[in-house]
């Protein structure tokens, strides 16, 4: 099942990748951040952000993700690092990124963010039949009747 359900994820995200992000430990509010992905790394992705954002320290980190259709739930958590590689940085830049960075990739305000993935807790809500008649019906639920539910390493 975990297999199934970390490619349910890693579609989702693609499909919307907007997580709120926050440092692990702290008391500060997590923020909106737009994860960058990458086809061939699974055990990653970005954030672009700004010299003076709380989280470009960089640190245990983690990260809170509903899928539009909110058919899919998780809570990631991992470290995220600078990136200083200028190919990834490269490779991910496009307008909507341009946008925020009136320097371009050179611009002295611009952090790029890896965050490396540790392991995450990920639900799915798919009722089907049974799980909706017992809903409907007031009938005693049990685990699985409204989706899956899996820690999976990532």
């Amino acid at each position: 099942m975990s297999d199934d359900i970390k490619q349910q994820f890693w579609k989702a995200l693609a499909d919307s990748p907007y997580v709120m992000l926050g440092a692990t430990g702290e008391r500060e509010h997590h923020i909106p951040m737009n994860a960058q992905l990458d086809k061939d790394a699974n055990s990653a992705f970005w954030f672009f952000t700004a010299t003076d954002n709380r989280l470009a320290a960089g640190g245990p980190a983690m990260a809170q993700f509903a899928a539009k259709g909110h058919e899919l739930f998780a809570c990631i958590s991992g470290t995220l690092v600078r990136e200083n590689n200028r190919a990834v940085l490269d490779k991910l830049w496009n307008n909507s990124i341009a946008a925020w960075y009136p320097g371009g990739k050179d611009d002295p305000k611009l952090v790029l963010l890896r965050f490396d993935l540790d392991d995450a807790e990920i639900w799915t809500a798919d009722p089907g039949v049974k799980g909706m008649f017992k809903l409907a019906t007031g009938m005693t639920m049990k685990d699985g009747d409204l989706g899956k539910h899996t820690e999976v390493a990532l």
